[in-house]
């Protein structure tokens, strides 16, 4: 036969297993809710890297359709990094086929620092236009390359190609 205390209950001598019980519980909800957030500050990167992707894939598609429309001055497009577009207005005149060019990459470039201040794409956009092959002819191949700096993620760089 057992000997138990008398002056102890059954009650009184279990009273710290159920502490131990929750407190293991609140050690692997925490975990649980670190995982939460992990996922939540991650699913916030993918969100504005897509972001930005997009705001890129709709200016290269912006100034695609204006070469393509202008097609017969496709070599006026040409455009490095460095080149700033001169300013004119074909808006309210007509134009050759070079003073439209000249104008579209004025009206991209300010699309590009609207979309740089704004918000749009972060920090400085480098920008250039390509051409490659005959200007004469529709076998010309113009290539168009936007590159910023996304937080955490370096440079990235949308390239589009075309052929007119």
């Amino acid at each position: 036969m057992k000997h138990r205390p008398p002056h102890l209950t059954k009650a009184q001598r279990h009273t710290g297993i159920g502490l131990v019980e929750v407190l293991v519980a609140l050690v692997i909800m925490s975990v649980g809710m670190l995982g939460i957030a992990s996922l939540y500050v991650t699913s916030l990167q993918a969100k504005t890297t897509s972001y930005s992707r997009m705001k890129a894939i709709n200016l290269a598609q912006d100034i695609a359709d204006r070469i393509r429309a202008n097609s017969a001055a496709v070599s006026d497009y040409a455009l490095t990094e460095s080149t700033t577009p001169d300013q004119s207005n074909c808006s309210s005149r007509n134009c050759t086929g070079t003073e439209m060019a000249h104008f579209d990459l004025y009206e991209w470039d300010q699309l590009i620092r609207d979309t740089s201040n704004g918000m749009g794409l972060p920090g400085q956009i480098k920008r250039s236009i390509s051409i490659t092959g005959d200007t004469g002819t529709s076998t010309a191949t113009v290539t168009i390359n936007l590159t910023w700096q996304e937080k955490n993620s370096g440079d990235l760089t949308y390239s589009l190609q075309i052929q007119i």
